[in-house]
């Protein structure tokens, strides 16, 4: 399944001074996988575009904070 999201796993050298970090978390947007802009893409309406960040649905990504 596609996802915005990726998990990286760093090397973890055995003398590192600090807590090792497992998992790293990084974001892959939309627009890096689409290679040009397809005719006829739906759009949000300007007020609805101007609260998501882009025009068309195809290109949103979503920004969830992690705790």
């Amino acid at each position: 399944m596609f996802t915005q999201e990726k998990v990286w796993c760093p090397y973890i050298g055995p003398c590192d001074p600090c807590p090792p970090i497992r998992e790293k978390v990084y974001s892959t947007p939309p627009q890096l996988y689409i290679q040009f802009q397809p005719p006829n893409l739906p759009q949000w309406s300007p007020k609805e575009a101007l609260r998501m960040g882009t025009l068309w649905p195809a290109l949103y990504s979503p920004y969830e904070p992690r705790l």
